[in-house]
C-alpha cells in the first residue's frame, strides 16, 4: 500500500510518500511543496497543483494529514487552517481516504511517546524506514510520520 503523509503549513507543505505491507514499510520520496507569493490565492492555486503532481506521480492509496491542535497565533492558525482546507479538497478530488492525527498522536505512533521531541521522531522515522541519512527538512519528517500513521491505521 502507498500512504502519503502531508504537514500544512502556509509557503511549506511537508509531503512523505510510503510504501508498507504487515511486514515492513520503506520511503518512496519526500520533501517539501513551496509556495511564495504574496497573494495567498495564487499560493492555493500553487499547492493545489503541486499536490496534485505528486499524487498523480506515486498513486497513494491513502492521505494522512496533521490535524491542527493548538497555535499561540490566532493569524498563524487561520493561514494554516485554510491552506490545510486547500489540501484537504485536493486529496478528496483524488477520492483518496483522508486519516486526521494530531501531533501528540503521530507522537505516539511513531515512538510510543507523545512528548518525544523531533529528534527522537526524527530517529524513529529513520528506523522504521530504513533510511541511512537523515531526513531533512522537519516538515519532511513529520509527513513521513504522518503517512506511516496513516499505514498502520489501514494495517491494524
Amino acid at each position: 500500500m502507498i500512504s502519503l503523509g502531508i504537514d500544512p503549513g502556509t509557503t511549506r507543505i511537508g509531503y512523505g510518500v510510503i510504501q508498507s505491507d504487515r511486514n515492513k514499510m520503506f520511503c518512496i520520496a519526500y520533501g517539501i511543496l513551496a509556495t511564495s507569493n504574496k497573494d495567498k490565492l495564487v499560493n492555493f492555486k500553487e499547492a493545489e497543483k503541486q499536490l496534485s503532481v505528486i499524487i498523480k506521480k506515486y498513486k497513494p492509496e491513502v492521505a494522512g494529514i496533521e490535524k491542527l491542535f493548538f497555535f499561540k497565533n490566532q493569524k498563524t492558525i487561520m493561514a494554516v487552517s485554510e491552506m490545510r482546507g486547500v489540501i484537504m479538497l485536493t486529496l478528496a478530488k483524488h477520492n483518496l481516504p483522508i486519516h486526521e492525527f494530531t501531533p501528540l498522536q503521530v507522537k505516539q505512533n511513531i515512538s510510543a511517546y507523545g512528548r518525544a521531541d523531533k529528534n527522537q521522531v526524527q530517529r524513529m522515522v529513520q528506523m522504521l524506514l530504513g533510511t541511512k541519512e537523515p531526513i531533512k527538512p522537519d516538515d519532511a519528517v513529520d509527513a513521513l510520520a504522518i503517512a506511516i500513521c496513516s499505514a498502520h491505521n489501514i494495517l491494524s
